[in-house]
């Protein structure tokens, strides 16, 4: 199925429990999933799942990413600035937690990160993500099955 929209997945920091979300929608779906970070990834023995190791350093994977993806595919990813640039290109861009980034949101999402960086930068304590729960699997796996039905009907 060659030129049909295909996932990204920003795999450094995506959970487990998403990765093992995506394998099966891959087998189910026949939807080619690559995953791409600087660290050697496990991936089921199946065609459409690969992984792509890229060298150490900042924002490498994610360029990896943007060179390859095309209008129409997914990227999974916690990196704002990586779903703008894919929104950019014509695809989308979901969380792992399930928020679908929209052109109407990405700059809402971009200055708020500036902002803690911000005050990261000040010293001051923002506090880490909150803990990944059960809700969170299921708002991913709703939003994949979403992008999964769309596909389908485009690839028809």
């Amino acid at each position: 199925m060659s030129g049909a929209p295909q996932i990204w997945v920003d795999a450094d920091a995506c959970p487990g429990p998403i990765k093992e979300i995506l394998f099966r929608a891959a087998e189910r779906a026949q939807v080619m999933v690559t995953l791409v970070a600087n660290q050697m990834l496990r991936t089921p023995s199946t065609r459409w799942v690969r992984a792509i190791q890229v060298a150490g350093g900042f924002d490498v994977a994610d360029n990896e990413i943007v060179q390859r993806l095309a209008a129409g595919d997914l990227v999974v990813t916690q990196d704002i600035p990586l779903a703008a640039q894919a929104i950019d290109k014509g695809a989308l861009a979901l969380h792992p937690r399930g928020e679908l980034y929209t052109r109407e949101t990405i700059a809402q999402r971009l200055s708020m990160r500036n902002f803690m960086d911000e005050l990261r930068g000040a010293g001051v304590d923002t506090g880490g993500p909150a803990a990944f729960h059960a809700r969170d699997r299921q708002a991913f796996a709703n939003q994949l099955d979403r992008w999964l039905q769309q596909r389908r009907r485009a690839c028809k």
